[in-house]
């Protein structure tokens, strides 16, 4: 993966979900310490982190390791955006990857439970994880990808654009890939396995779209 790009801004994996981790944590801990001006210390080390906190931190984390998984192995020449910020919007894109293969855009999820694509025989793919309904997540992924797109396009019509869900704990097949509404739902290797198959877009291509994609996705 190549360390050299110059002015472009790549940016910290996880860092919003951290600081909205860290933002809602001390205001909980404002609203025990004005309810219990004394005792406020001792109820919060009695009492855990409610689950829609801890989400936040575990999110971030999920980021991490998918980060440290592609900076280990992507190919030398590949320009990896993290944590970017979607124009007029709350949300965000976890990783941004700009390679030979061309540029994938990569929802970091860490769910613990078995991951799988029901296929009914009418309506279309569901996405479940540990038995719940999750096909949001394929359906974000897809919004995500289609803005990415756009831009890419706009200069480099011929690049393909590719989306994927990574997971860092949920259970994955041990065979085969397995996909929903056409996207990959893969472990970080085998993610960085697949940006690395082929693909011939060019050094400079490479680092032009990445520099273009850090400035209309900036840093959250």
């Amino acid at each position: 993966m190549s360390d050299d790009d110059g002015q472009i801004e790549r940016g910290t994996p996880g860092a919003s979900a951290r600081r909205e981790h860290e933002r809602r944590r001390a205001k909980r801990e404002q609203r025990v310490r004005e309810r219990y001006p004394r005792l406020g210390t001792v109820v919060l080390a009695l009492s855990n982190e409610p689950t829609h906190e801890t989400a936040w931190a575990r999110g971030a984390a999920g980021e991490e390791q998918v980060a440290q998984a592609l900076a280990t192995h992507l190919a030398d020449g590949a320009v990896v955006l993290h944590d970017r910020r979607i124009p007029r919007s709350r949300a965000n894109i976890d990783h941004i990857v700009i390679a030979r293969s061309g540029v994938w855009v990569i929802d970091s999820k860490r769910y613990v439970g078995k991951v799988a694509v029901r296929k009914p025989l009418f309506g279309d793919e569901r996405l479940t994880i540990a038995g719940r309904d999750k096909t949001a997540l394929v359906e974000g992924l897809a919004t995500q990808a289609s803005l990415v797109e756009a831009v890419v396009h706009e200069t480099a019509p011929e690049v393909p654009v590719r989306g994927a869900l990574c997971f860092v704990e949920a259970d994955l097949p041990l065979i085969g890939t397995l996909r929903c509404k056409g996207y990959p739902l893969v472990y970080p290797r085998a993610l960085a396995k697949g940006i690395n198959a082929g693909g011939t877009l060019g050094d400079d291509l490479v680092r032009a779209l990445a520099g273009e994609l850090a400035t209309r996705f900036p840093v959250a």
